[in-house]
């Protein structure tokens, strides 16, 4: 429903409509995008899409008829008009809507290819605006976009990130570079990345040095735009990054401006005007200051700027306009989960499988950073690519990490485990009585990912059902980018977990990042214990576990929601008790 009417809103665009319409959409987009409770499930009662905030009596009705029809009216028309393939020429750099509408009116282009051919036989020479340089720029846009789909992983773009800022610092003068946008907000992924630079160097006075470095930086493919305080460029691998560099007195402003997201900064200066001012990437400002008195109340930092508005600071990661704004109003923001909040990680692997380090070199790199416990979890035989254990083999698996565990002698707990695999009709991939050796039983399916979802469902019900599984692992097999969630009743199958007591996973690894931020804060809903694990294949690995934090945050958890946040005989006690004759 989410991309629907975000298409619409495009698509509305493309046809010139008016911008105050065109937001609309937009905002129910966004809105629809939060829920967490199916909106199928409202559908019959208008009062409950009504309460959700961006969401009015025409938009409501456009709801009813997308779940009622897979359409609604306004879109249809629309693409009638139009056609669904002009609106990947938006993701094209330099392309808005107006561009699009006038390829179409002019050279009847719909579509990547006609704009291609167009452009290679010399056709946009004929348009306003097509020099040879901006055809040139479009072809490569069209390359860049067959390339990638135009979204990077936020591990990816961190690391761009961190590049990029190392280059920076080499600069006389420039202090701080802060990523701000999606990055900061810790969205899975990103479209751009936007830096905010500031320090001396940035003054307004001698800005102009430091964006002729930046423009000369060797990692730039091309160069799309330099202005007084800013540079835009690609790289070779299509991301496109905006590199701000701001005074000072104006960076807190600018940080809270840029980082977004945009309904969360639509409902913010809406706020700002109700109390008197106006808010804008430079300050807080009073719309009219009494003679003498400056117009400015904040802008050097974030937290200024809310203060002013009557808020607490919200963390950038809350920022979607999902209910932070009136929790800050109220001073009932959640105490965020941290990285230091966690002692554990019970999802990894070893050389016995298709790890690239042994049980006690995985114990010892835990143990640096701080851990208290971790369990191993290799593989089981059903994944043959990754040297899976079978029956005989995790028995024996099973002895070495408890060799490890007693060598470690108590400085850090080395839990046995399994990942073993949830086979198509439900079973779990190892006999009971091995399972039964194992401290901690991960589940996870990694074959016959496109089942129908009633089957998919009953695989994963049965699997929880096994007394002896205890987490359920990256529980929709979702890769970032390369792999769609498989399709199952995500409700029934949290709502199994949290009666039964199976913890559900959140999945750091940055190519997965499973459980998302949407279906943790449906899982917390519902009942469910949840672990945060990296998954890791070798020691580097354990770093990822950021990432997951990151994604709690944004689900709104606090320490005392996920479950490794406890010391080692809470955790254990935190997990299903396994079946009596086994022990605790």
């Amino acid at each position: 429903m989410a991309r629907l009417l975000d298409e619409t809103a495009a698509l509305l665009e493309i046809d010139a409509a008016d911008p105050f319409r065109v937001r609309s959409y937009r905002r129910a987009a966004e809105a629809v995008e939060q829920q967490t409770t199916p909106l199928a499930s409202l559908v019959d009662d208008p009062k409950q899409l009504l309460a959700i905030a961006g969401i009015g009596k025409g938009m409501a009705a456009n709801i009813v008829d997308l779940e009622r029809t897979g359409s609604m009216p306004l879109r249809d028309e629309l693409l009638t008009k139009y056609r669904p393939s002009m609106l990947d020429l938006l993701r094209l750099p330099s392309m808005g809507p107006k561009t699009v509408a006038l390829l179409f009116s002019a050279l009847q282009i719909e579509n990547m290819d006609q704009l291609e051919t167009a452009a290679k036989e010399g056709h946009l020479a004929k348009l306003p605006r097509f020099g040879q340089k901006q055809v040139d720029k479009l072809l490569k846009g069209i390359e860049d976009h067959r390339r990638n789909s135009g979204r990077f992983r936020i591990d990816n773009a961190g690391e761009t990130a961190d590049k990029i800022a190392a280059m920076l610092r080499e600069f006389p003068g420039i202090e701080t570079i802060t990523p701000a946008g999606s990055l900061r907000r810790g969205r899975e992924t990103v479209g751009d990345l936007d830096l905010l630079v500031t320090g001396p160097a940035c003054e307004a006075d001698v800005v102009s040095a430091a964006v002729e470095y930046v423009a000369t930086l060797p990692l730039i493919d091309v160069l799309l735009a330099k202005g007084q305080n800013k540079v835009s460029f690609t790289l070779r691998n299509g991301l496109q990054v905006d590199v701000r560099l701001l005074p000072r007195a104006s960076y807190g402003a600018a940080l809270q401006y840029f980082t977004g997201s945009k309904m969360h900064n639509v409902s913010l200066r809406q706020k700002a005007l109700k109390r008197g001012y106006t808010l804008s990437e430079y300050a807080l400002a009073r719309l009219n200051p009494e003679e003498g008195e400056s117009s400015i109340v904040a802008a050097a930092t974030e937290e200024e700027i809310y203060a002013a508005l009557g808020m607490q600071w919200i963390a950038p990661e809350l920022r979607e306009n999902c209910g932070e704004l009136e929790a800050a109003e109220a001073a009932t923001l959640p105490s965020l989960i941290t990285l230091d909040d966690i002692r554990g990680d019970v999802h990894m692997h070893t050389v016995a499988t298709d790890g690239a380090f042994t049980i006690r070199e995985m114990a010892d790199a835990a143990l640096a950073r701080g851990l208290k416990y971790i369990a191993i979890t290799d593989h089981s035989k059903n994944l043959a690519m990754t040297n899976g254990l079978d029956d005989y083999r995790a028995q024996a698996h099973v002895r070495a990490i408890q060799a490890v565990d007693a060598e470690m002698e108590g400085r850090i707990r080395v839990f046995a485990g399994i990942e073993v695999d949830i086979l198509q009709d439900g079973s779990l991939d190892l006999e009971d009585e091995t399972l039964a050796m194992m401290d901690v039983v991960v589940g996870s399916v990694h074959s016959a990912f496109q089942m129908p979802s009633d089957e998919m469902t009953a695989r994963l019900l049965r699997a929880i059902e096994n007394p002896y599984l205890r987490i359920l692992g990256h529980p929709t097999g979702r890769k970032l980018l390369r792999r769609d969630p498989y399709v199952f009743d995500m409700d029934g199958v949290l709502r199994r977990c949290a009666e039964l007591g199976v913890a559900v996973e959140h999945n750091a690894a940055p190519a997965r990042a499973d459980l998302s931020d949407l279906n943790l804060r449906k899982a917390k809903a519902l009942g469910c214990r949840i672990s945060v694990n990296t998954d890791a294949h070798s020691i580097d690995d354990l770093a990822k576990m950021r990432f997951g934090i990151t994604q709690l945050r944004r689900a709104w958890l606090e320490p005392k929601d996920v479950i490794n946040t406890l010391d080692v005989d809470a955790f254990l006690s935190a997990l299903r008790p396994r079946p009596a004759h086994v022990g605790a």
